[in-house]
Parts: C-alpha cells; structure tokens; sequence
C-alpha cells in the first residue's frame, strides 16, 4: 500500500523564477505560520512523549535522536545544546546521525539507506531498556531510522518519533509518535524548511519541558547553565544580583568560585 505523503505534494506556488523578493519571502513567512498551528493539534501527544522521556531519564536512562540528513542534524543540535544549557553530561542526550560525524556538514551518499547501520550505531552506545529513542524523519520512511526503532521495540527499548507524514513505517515502530502535518514545502518536497522548522520546535519542546521536569531550571532561569563564555558568566552574575541582592563584583565573584547559579545558592543556604 503506497503512502500518501504530503512532505511531496507539489508546492501551493507556481513559477518560483518568476517572483520578486518580496514575493518570495512573503510567501515562505505565509506557510511557516502554518508550522506551529500544525503543532498545536499535536500537542496530547508531545506531552505523552516527553512525560516518558522525563520517566526514563529520571531512572538513569539516556536520550537518542535518530535521523539522516537535515532530521539528523536538528537533533544533534539540539542535543548539545543540553549540556551548556542545562549542566547536564554530554552522554544524557545524544544524536545519531546516519553516515556518523562526517554527515553533519556533507551529505554521506546513501546513508540513510542502510538498514542496520542504526542499530549498530545504537549498540555501539551500549543502548538498554533503560533508554529511550527517538527517530527524526519528514518522510516517515527513512530506512536508518524505521530500521533502528524496529530493533529497539524488539529489545524493550521505548521509541518515539517525530514525523510529517501519517501511516508510515516509523509511526508503526513507535510506542510514542509525533505526527506533524505541515502540508507541501514551498519549495516542493524541500523538507529542511516547513518540516525542518516543525522538528526544530518539537525538539525544543522535548528536551526544555524535560530539563524543567528534571529540576534543571529554577523559576525560569537556567541555574545549571555552563560558564562557557563571557555572556554565560554575565547572565549568571545577573541571576545572583537579582535573586540575592548583592553586588555585580560580588556574584560574579562567588559565580565563578562555585561555578554555577545553583551552587552558590545552595551554598548560601547551607550556610544559614
């Protein structure tokens, strides 16, 4: 049965060549508000996903994103961000990408193709009941990622997935899927764009609420955050200024001593 995938209808527009630049950028703005209201509709679901990720992490379990291409690269991203984000360790949420480090800057010629290369790259981070993975794929069919979640539902593993498309193989293997339906790219079948845009924001969704969810954010500040340039340490000695009432030269200094926003809090307490 042939799966009827919007990711590849044919764009709403015509003679892109034709159009000015205003055009042009007016209607690309037109069909990304599409994006979050598409989202919105699969909210129930996102919140099902996330509340598993939250209960696996908090059992000492790991975060994967699985994806070729662009859906690889959007969960590499989001997956480093965490660590300088919230202070967690590098190992916790983790990104796979299909033809491995090589494929994040130059597409890797039928990577996404292979059928066992995913399970083996989830093996070769020791992967266990413990953990929970999710597969990236606009079109739901990827062969790497549908391949790897299969796998894992035959090891206990709990899957997840985000896609564009519905009825499709990765939906099938996922015990958890996200289902975004944004309609044809403007560009016809180029899904870094809307469907790109729409991964972007349920992986933001995914590891923020599951960091708050962790305890890694204190009223809406990123307490755990690395000191990994000037501006981090900047707002880190804001959040003290604010939150103690104390000098800049003062919370910076004991910033920097105690290496994070909650550390000095905490240490401040300790000593009351």
């Amino acid at each position: 049965m042939a799966i009827h995938k919007t990711t590849e209808q044919d764009s709403l527009y015509s003679n892109l060549e034709n159009m000015s630049t205003t055009e042009l950028v007016q209607y690309i703005n037109q069909e990304d508000q599409k994006v979050a209201l598409a989202i919105k509709k699969c909210l129930p679901n996102i919140e099902k996903l996330i509340d598993a990720v939250t209960e696996k992490l908090k059992s000492g379990g790991r975060l994967f994103y699985m994806g070729a291409g662009t859906s690889g690269r959007l969960g590499i991203l989001d997956a480093s961000e965490c660590p300088p984000t919230f202070g967690v360790p590098h190992e916790l949420v983790v990104g796979i990408i299909a033809g491995g480090d090589t494929a994040i800057r130059k597409a890797v010629e039928n990577a996404e193709d292979d059928d066992m290369q995913g399970w083996i790259d989830l093996l070769n981070h020791h992967i266990n009941e413990k953990d929970v993975v999710i597969g990236i794929a606009a079109s739901g069919t990827t062969p790497y990622v549908v391949s790897a979640l299969e796998s894992c539902q035959k090891n206990n593993i709990i899957t997840g997935c985000i896609t564009m498309n519905t009825n499709t193989p990765l939906e099938k293997v996922s015990n958890f899927p996200v289902v975004v339906t944004v309609g044809p790219e403007f560009v016809t079948g180029s899904s870094r764009m809307k469907a790109g845009t729409a991964q972007k924001m349920v992986l933001n969704m995914i590891s923020t609420a599951t960091m708050v969810l962790l305890g890694k954010v204190k009223g809406n500040k990123m307490v755990d955050m690395q000191l990994s340039n000037d501006k981090l340490v900047d707002r880190g000695t804001q959040m003290l200024v604010d939150e103690l009432q104390i000098s800049y030269s003062k919370a910076k200094e004991l910033l920097l001593t105690h290496g994070s926003v909650r550390n000095v809090i905490n240490n401040i307490n300790n000593e009351q």
